[in-house]
């Protein structure tokens, strides 16, 4: 997988992880829909990070729907989600300064 591929993934994976510790309870399609991903490729994340060990399902056994699902963040995943963000906010800073820069350049151009 080339950098910029793993970056996309390691930025989803961050997006989704942030999303199920703040509502553990979401659906796959309320996922997808806040992430503005597609249902399949949310599964394909969801996936690989169930693989990775770094969330888990819970099944709502008593729950009136089957179908009723909670994703929770193991304690792998915890530490797994710090490294990631602390490499998304970098990037992001980059981005930032980078467009700041571009726009000084372009002011000074005017």
């Amino acid at each position: 997988m080339n950098q910029r591929a793993q970056t996309r993934q390691e930025d989803a994976h961050f997006r989704i992880l942030r999303l199920l510790e703040a509502e553990p309870t979401l659906t796959q399609r309320q996922l997808s829909q806040r992430l503005g991903i597609s249902l399949g490729r949310l599964n394909y994340c969801l996936r690989a990070l169930l693989d990775k060990g770094w969330i888990k399902i819970q099944n709502f056994q008593s729950s009136d729907n089957k179908l009723a699902y909670s994703y929770l963040l193991t304690p792998r995943g915890v530490a797994e989600k710090a490294r990631i963000t602390a490499r998304f906010l970098r990037r992001k800073i980059d981005e930032y300064e980078q467009l700041q820069a571009e726009i000084e350049a372009l002011k000074r151009g005017m």
